[in-house]
This record gives C-alpha cells, sequence and structure tokens, in this order.
C-alpha cells in the first residue's frame, strides 16, 4: 500500500519542484503520471519539461497520444493509460484513496502562498487520512525540505 506525500511550495515553483520528484521516480524505474486539473496547464508544464537541461531530460508525453501506455511520464487531466506506479498531483487535481492504495507512491504539490491551494491541500489530507491511507507532510519554508507531519495507517 502506498503512501501520499504533500509538498507545501513556498519556495520554488511547481514545476521546478515537479522536475525533481519525476527525475527521482523515474531513478526508482517507477512510471509516472502528472495529474492535473486544466488541460492550458498540463501543455504549459510539458513545454518547460522539454526546455529543461539536456543532461536531466524527462521523457514524457501528454494524454491523447498515440502512446500514452508507453510514456514513462504521462501528463494528463484523468486516469492514466501508461499504468503508473506513481501519481503526482498539481493544482488541485482529485486523488482518490483507491489510488493512493494502488500506487508506490502519490505525491500532491501544492502553492503554500495561495490560501485557495492551501485549502484544497488540507482537505485532501483529511479526506485520504480519514480513508485509512498514510501520508506525509512536506515544507520547504525553511529552503530545504523538512517533514512536519505524518499520519501512519
Amino acid at each position: 500500500m502506498g503512501e501520499v506525500y504533500f509538498y507545501h511550495l513556498t519556495r520554488e515553483p511547481v514545476e521546478a519542484t515537479l522536475a525533481t520528484l519525476l527525475d527521482r521516480a523515474r531513478r526508482q524505474e517507477w512510471r509516472v503520471a502528472v495529474r492535473g486539473g486544466d488541460a492550458e496547464r498540463l501543455e504549459r508544464l510539458d513545454r518547460k519539461l522539454w526546455l529543461g537541461p539536456v543532461d536531466a531530460f524527462l521523457a514524457h508525453g501528454l494524454a491523447g497520444g498515440p502512446h500514452d501506455a508507453r510514456q514513462p511520464i504521462l501528463l494528463t487531466t484523468g486516469p492514466a493509460d501508461n499504468a503508473p506506479d506513481c501519481l503526482m498531483a498539481v493544482d488541485g487535481a482529485d486523488v482518490a484513496a483507491e489510488e493512493v492504495r494502488a500506487m508506490q507512491r502519490t505525491c500532491i504539490l501544492f502553492d503554500g502562498l495561495d490560501g485557495e491551494a492551501l485549502s484544497r491541500a488540507r482537505e485532501q489530507w483529511k479526506a485520504l487520512t480519514e480513508a485509512g491511507c498514510g501520508a506525509r507532510y512536506w515544507s520547504e519554508e525553511t529552503g530545504k525540505w523538512q517533514e512536519k507531519a505524518s499520519k501512519n495507517v
């Protein structure tokens, strides 16, 4: 059973933290789904990933292409067709407890300087932990990532 990690962003933009987490997930040889709530936002993330450093290239695709099932990282607004081991949710995208249980890891990234995003993350923490999912809360407020809270199953 996987856990859900909440990443409270206050210093780095979602794109930077997402790229770091995607690199770590791929080093674990996990297939990853990046779920967002807005197709245009995912298109911007797609462009950012393509423009990243050559030595840190992250092979990926946008859902709806002919090779979705073969993508090591698939950006999507819904369920992923690439059989992911890890789900990363951005911009308040929905994550179900069943998905957390089915993954090696689930990551929820949110902008801690945005009150609406912070409120949404709190709702997700409450819903997922009440559904029996283990959860960890990470913050970068001091300049380095620190675990601030955890809830075990």
